[in-house]
């Protein structure tokens, strides 16, 4: 049964918001803060916070899978392996907060910074 496997769809096609949530996911590796709307930001939570607990694990099979989530980007791979994971070796999760700044002003859509604690 699917109970509750609903994901969020982002009025977008499959590839679409695969693309998307990779980008997001290498942008906020990178830079580790950035600023998106709400319910992007509420969309790739739960991936980046996979891909922490992934390089946290920090063996080859985990790196491979990485490369595999963030489309072959190995600077990405590295800097999440041996940067951000290191960091939170001692916390069980919760790796990113969301931080409200108010509607945009063009559409009144929702902003926050989404970035990592």
């Amino acid at each position: 049964m699917r109970h509750q496997k609903t994901r969020h769809k982002l009025s977008r096609d499959t590839a679409h918001r695969k693309a998307l949530l990779r980008n997001l996911c290498k942008e906020l590796i990178d830079h580790e803060r950035i600023k998106t709307s709400e319910a992007k930001a509420k969309a790739v939570k739960p991936e980046v916070e996979k891909l922490i607990t992934l390089a946290k694990r920090g063996d080859l099979h985990a790196r491979r899978q990485a490369l595999t989530a963030l489309g072959q980007d190995k600077f990405i791979v590295y800097k999440l392996f041996e940067e951000v994971a290191p960091r939170y070796t001692e916390r069980p999760g919760g790796y990113t907060r969301i931080l409200k700044l108010g509607p945009r002003r063009s559409d009144s859509t929702e902003m926050v910074y989404l970035e990592l604690v």
